[in-house]
């Protein structure tokens, strides 16, 4: 039997990439990629010679039996996304889940996550804090952001540059215009950004200018008055 391997990839700078990943890589005998457009950069920039197969949110369901069916027939396989951690608000979980319920074994490497440096470079409390990923873009949106008024820890969202402004609209409204946020634009690239202030502080820097990038937005947790 086979084994499956969670491969993170950088997030920007291609040296955020580990050793073992670049080796792994290379031994598997398949590599799943979210993007194999995206992902032959990245392989063809560490010389990474290898059969690369289209594997995302939309096939995920029908590919996960079959994927595990070529691992227990002796396939070693790795899964990568665009960039970042595959399972963290992007394919990966139900891959993983299908396989440790066929009992084959799943090896997740530690590597480059967009979340954690901008949870840490935010200055907010980073002992406790509550990981959100995307918010829903409609349905469910306004409730979920009732739902964690409240909450005392930090809280960490993804977001859209397109709705970076609605996002930062509805903390004022829904949480307090004078509770601290942080926000991180294009972690580990050339033109990486942080923007630290009160909700209404950072929603007026991000309305006078044009947002590009990937977003992560720390919150400061509820304090009782």
């Amino acid at each position: 039997m086979g084994k499956l391997y969670i491969v993170p990839t950088p997030v920007g700078n291609l040296e955020d990439i580990t050793l073992r990943a670049i080796r792994v890589l290379k031994e598997v005998d398949a590599i799943l990629a979210e993007d194999t457009r995206t992902s032959s950069k990245l392989l063809h920039h560490f010389e990474i010679e290898n059969k690369l197969q289209s594997h995302h949110k939309f096939n995920e369901h029908k590919n996960a039996e079959h994927i595990a069916e070529r691992i227990e027939a002796g396939e070693n396989i790795a899964l990568i996304s665009d960039a970042g951690t595959p399972g963290i608000s992007d394919p990966g979980f139900l891959l993983a889940r299908t396989c440790i319920e066929n009992g084959i074994e799943v090896e997740t490497l530690p590597g480059a996550t967009a979340f954690i440096p901008a949870l840490i470079n935010s200055g907010l409390p980073c002992d406790k804090f509550c990981f959100e990923g995307f918010l829903p873009q409609k349905k469910g949106r306004q409730k979920r952001l009732k739902e964690l008024a409240t909450e005392k820890r930090t809280l960490v969202f993804y977001e859209s540059p397109y709705r970076l402004i609605k996002a930062l609209e509805q903390f004022c409204e829904f949480f307090d215009p004078g509770r601290k946020v942080s926000v991180s634009r294009e972690i580990s690239k050339i033109h990486e950004e942080n923007v630290r202030g009160t909700a209404s502080e950072v929603l007026e820097y991000f309305k006078q200018k044009t947002v590009k990038g990937e977003i992560v937005i720390v919150v400061d947790g509820h304090k009782e008055k």
